[in-house]
């Protein structure tokens, strides 16, 4: 069973019900888009980022991204971290019909992936690293994966690798990528150098 302090916020019952199976943190819902309109939720949510931190956990699809980007907006001055399950596609045991895009959520993850989901947040970390500088967006450039018109390709390739969404901007990998590996680790996993000078 895993443990944070952070309070760590999913969509809907189902996926709070199966991270339970996991962790022993709190977990709340954001009752899908019913996020949006809800504002004594959006409050406690706010609060909870401020005092306890929190943990973002959506699904893979665009609806899910699109949940997580309005949590981060109304907790942008707080302490949130963000754990992302990897496109899997396939219909979840409840259901009969495979979603929109044909993306398993989190309820519908498997215990390892749910777990190394939420391992490569660093929410549940007790020492961070030390001595290694992190990665940065430079790093990012020099490894091909942004500024050119083939970036996009080469994410999604490298991010398939590690099991994490192709749906992922260079933003949102790069903090993915900072909690999962050292700034060496990635380089060897490019199979680039760093750049003479990084930012």
């Amino acid at each position: 069973m895993l443990h944070t302090d952070r309070v760590i916020v999913v969509e809907g019952k189902y996926d709070q019900i199966r991270l339970a199976s996991v962790t022993d943190a709190l977990i709340l819902t954001t009752d899908g888009f019913g996020i949006f309109s809800d504002r004594e939720k959006q409050r406690f949510i706010k609060t909870l980022a401020k005092t306890k931190g929190l943990l973002i956990l959506t699904d893979s699809d665009s609806a899910g991204f699109r949940i997580r980007a309005f949590l981060r907006n109304i907790t942008k001055d707080a302490d949130v971290l963000n754990a992302y399950i990897p496109d899997v596609f396939g219909v979840e045991r409840r259901k009969t019909q495979p979603g929109k895009e044909g993306k398993v959520g989190v309820e519908g993850m498997d215990t390892t992936r749910l777990t190394e989901a939420l391992l490569r947040s660093g929410a549940f970390r007790e020492t961070e690293g030390v001595g290694s500088p992190p990665i940065t967006m430079a790093d990012l450039y020099a490894a091909g994966l942004t500024g050119t018109p083939e970036a996009a390709e080469r994410r999604r390739a490298f991010l398939a690798r590690f099991g994490l969404p192709g749906r992922l901007n260079a933003a949102s990998m790069l903090q993915v990528l900072r909690a999962l590996m050292t700034r060496e680790a990635f380089f060897e996993a490019t199979g680039t150098a760093p750049p003479e000078f990084s930012a």
